[in-house]
């Protein structure tokens, strides 16, 4: 093929070529504070009512969709009601999503510069969509401060080819990856919660409503259990709820939403930090600045705003956590030229993504070749 070859190739393929590339891996030559320097001031500056105002469009909208949903689908001919519950479901799953999205900015003292009003906020609407809130908020610290460490990040943390499951090589197929996605997006967030799955491996049982297990330090437990009470005291309406409407109206009305807000959650977090291009560290290798860089921006569409762009700037998230959302889309732009080959983004559909990645980063192990780099390990998927 000669030089003007490459003219030849879609740019769709160059792009998803050029994100497929590996980051590079050795230390950067720039400080996180010369990252922050090309960040206008501003970008770190957080208003409460500016804040406030996303929660409150975002409850609008809910609670509109809510009302059509209650008082006019049952009013629609039956082929009609069967499509719009579908909708309804798709949409309101979606805003919840970004919900979701403000109460971990509150986790993050993002919201204001009121550490009491970011908790209160962040419990009331994350105990409202069934996450404990505090204990959430202290291990998702940890796993900012331990980002793409295999020995200490506390969430889809990756296995080495020695520690796979012996069934592992009977799903590395379409249908084994199939069934996987399915009982991961279902059932990943809940089961994480409960029993850690996909965590941090910890020398004892973990849970994340247990205020005495080993991810809790003495000083957080309190907290663990106020965040227990605030879901239980949801979990108490909701049965008040189905006892006075029926399992079936709670279930439509709340579940089925609930379990895509679940889903998206497992997804937008699995799609940040799983990817061919992206290493990982043990501790012979890893520092805070390359775990923090060791994550990738991806595209949603117009998902990107209803979530409130968490998904396509994560990089910016990493480096800046307590930076309020409604600025990271200029600090993205800002330190992009800092970052250089180090900043990742993946403009590849999420579904296509999705698949790709389930395909593809199944366990990482080190490059063989080099011996140099033993405490740097890429995604593998030959079983």
């Amino acid at each position: 093929m000669g030089a003007g070859g490459l003219k030849n190739v879609p740019l769709a393929e160059k792009a998803e070529a050029d994100a497929l590339k590996r980051v590079p891996y050795a230390k950067p030559a720039f400080t996180l504070g010369q990252i922050k320097k090309a960040i206008p001031p501003h970008c770190f500056q957080r208003s409460v009512l500016r804040s406030f105002s996303y929660v409150v469009y975002d409850l609008t909208i809910s609670f509109i969709l809510y009302f059509l949903a209650t008082n006019y689908f049952q009013l629609l001919p039956h082929p009609l009601s069967y499509l719009a519950w579908p909708i309804y479901w798709a949409i309101l799953g979606c805003v919840l999503t970004g919900v979701w999205v403000i109460a971990h900015e509150c986790g993050h003292h993002a919201f204001s510069d009121y550490q009491w009003l970011d908790d209160t906020v962040g419990l009331v609407l994350h105990s409202c969509l069934l996450v404990p809130y505090f204990s959430w908020k202290y291990s998702h610290r940890r796993h900012h401060s331990n980002t793409a460490s295999l020995d200490k990040d506390e969430v889809f943390v990756p296995k080495q080819k020695s520690s796979l499951q012996s069934f592992s090589k009977y799903l590395n197929n379409p249908l084994g990856r199939v069934l996987t996605l399915t009982i991961t997006l279902i059932l990943g967030w809940p089961l994480y919660l409960l029993f850690n799955v996909s965590g941090r491996s910890y020398e004892r049982f973990a849970c994340h409503y247990d205020p005495y297990g080993p991810i809790y330090n003495d000083r957080e437990r309190l907290q663990i259990y106020i965040s227990d009470i605030g879901v239980l005291a949801v979990a108490y309406g909701l049965f008040r709820l189905a006892a006075a409407k029926g399992l079936a109206w709670v279930f439509c009305v709340y579940g089925v939403p609930l379990m895509v807000v679940n889903g998206f959650l497992v997804l937008i977090t699995y799609l940040q930090h799983t990817h061919p291009s992206l290493p990982h560290y043990d501790s012979s290798e890893w520092d805070w600045l390359r775990g923090a860089l060791a994550t990738v921006d991806r595209d949603y569409g117009i998902l990107n705003k209803v979530f409130h762009n968490i998904t396509d700037t994560h990089v910016a998230h990493h480096l800046f956590s307590t930076m309020p959302h409604y600025h990271a889309m200029e600090a993205t732009k800002a330190i992009k030229p800092i970052l250089g080959e180090y900043y990742q983004f993946d403009g590849t559909p999420f579904y296509k993504a999705m698949w790709r990645e389930a395909k593809e980063c199944i366990y990482v192990e080190p490059d063989e070749e080099d011996h140099t780099t033993k405490g740097v390990f890429w995604y593998r998927n030959k079983i």
